[in-house]
């Protein structure tokens, strides 16, 4: 039986990562568009990469980019995919205020070449569009489904609304199968370390053991619902297997702030943190009383997104999909790696 050919724009990332293994587990010949860049940054796939001339392989890396039309034309007119999963992006909220003209040009127009490719391809291509909770932005609603209003607040969110409709309109102009997954938080041990979650957890596993002071965070009582990124790229997958093209909401249904996943990475690391003040004032003291964790009003963005919490009802319904991980098993996996690779010794 001829393998499935997929292609993972954004192979370098979190989600391309997992994604890629998933699919090698999966029997697929799996390709990626990486930058063409000075410094490495395969990091996260370099377990799966050999040399094609020498090894027979499932897996190959091209380079290409999101703002080059005529890259991305040339390598899926080359592999002939079957399946496109479109997860590259400027995805950093807080940076795409500093960096808009970028994020849209990468995130928005980016979608858009690839499925003028798809539409263009003499082949049949199922097209996955990586969406975002950033979409709900400031939402009225206290969960956030397929049918929630979006309310965009960020150059980011505003760039993934473009690519959202840009995708549905393809769909619906051309007969394409193509669809968006949109994806509430969803984390990992190779999540980039200036996310906040990852680090939270390097920031206190530091603190613990003395190679650093203090935190410095945002807003502490922003809320999420944060999921695993191994449970929710297999999510991206079985949206492409369903005999029609539809959009779906992945999340857990489940939310934390950013206070309480703290004091959970705490209580994981059997470190002890009191809490004084309110607001930007709120500080975390240790049992000595010195400051370890403090806000700072940089890390804010211009326009808050204060509350994101999605309803699964119709992934978890028509997908047969559920998340596996719970959010302390996440906070354990990535606290293990964490420790492993600082090369911190526990027993000392």
């Amino acid at each position: 039986m001829k393998k499935k050919i997929a292609l993972i724009t954004g192979i370098t990332g979190q989600d391309g990562s997992y994604l890629a293994k998933f699919l090698l587990k999966k029997n697929y010949e799996v390709h990626g568009i990486k930058r063409r860049s000075s410094s490495i940054n395969t990091w996260r796939i370099d377990d799966l990469y050999s040399d094609p001339l020498k090894n027979k392989s499932s897996f190959f890396l091209h380079h290409g980019d999101m703002t080059d039309s005529l890259s991305l034309q040339n390598i899926i007119q080359k592999i002939k995919p079957d399946e496109i999963y479109n997860l590259a992006a400027q995805s950093h909220v807080k940076v795409s205020f500093e960096q808009p003209e970028y994020t849209a040009n990468t995130t928005a127009l980016g979608t858009l070449r690839i499925l003028e490719c798809v539409k263009n391809s003499k082949k049949k291509i199922k097209f996955y569009q990586a969406g975002t909770s950033e979409l709900f932005g400031k939402s009225q609603k206290k969960y956030q489904d397929e049918k929630t209003p979006f309310y965009a607040r960020s150059p980011y969110a505003a760039a993934k609304l473009y690519a959202h409709w840009v995708t549905i309109n393809y769909r619906e102009a051309y007969n394409l199968y193509a669809c968006n997954g949109i994806l509430f938080n969803h984390e990992s041990p190779v999540r980039g370390e200036t996310f906040v979650t990852k680090k939270i957890i390097s920031g206190l596993i530091k603190i613990k053991f003395g190679i650093e002071k203090k935190l410095i965070l945002g807003n502490l009582y922003s809320k999420r619902d944060w999921g695993h990124a191994k449970d929710y790229v297999e999510a991206m997958w079985l949206m492409l297997q369903q005999k029609k093209p539809r959009d779906f909401v992945i999340a857990t249904g489940k939310q934390y702030s950013i206070k309480k996943f703290i004091e959970m990475v705490c209580e994981e690391l059997k470190l002890k943190i009191y809490w004084k003040g309110t607001g930007i004032n709120t500080i975390g003291l240790n049992q000595q009383g010195k400051i370890v964790i403090q806000c700072n009003k940089k890390y804010f963005r211009p326009t808050e997104v204060n509350s994101l919490l999605g309803n699964p009802k119709k992934a978890l319904k028509n997908l047969n999909w559920k998340p596996k991980t719970s959010i302390k098993m996440l906070i354990k996996e990535i606290i293990d790696f964490e420790i492993k690779s600082l090369k911190i010794d526990e027993k000392k």
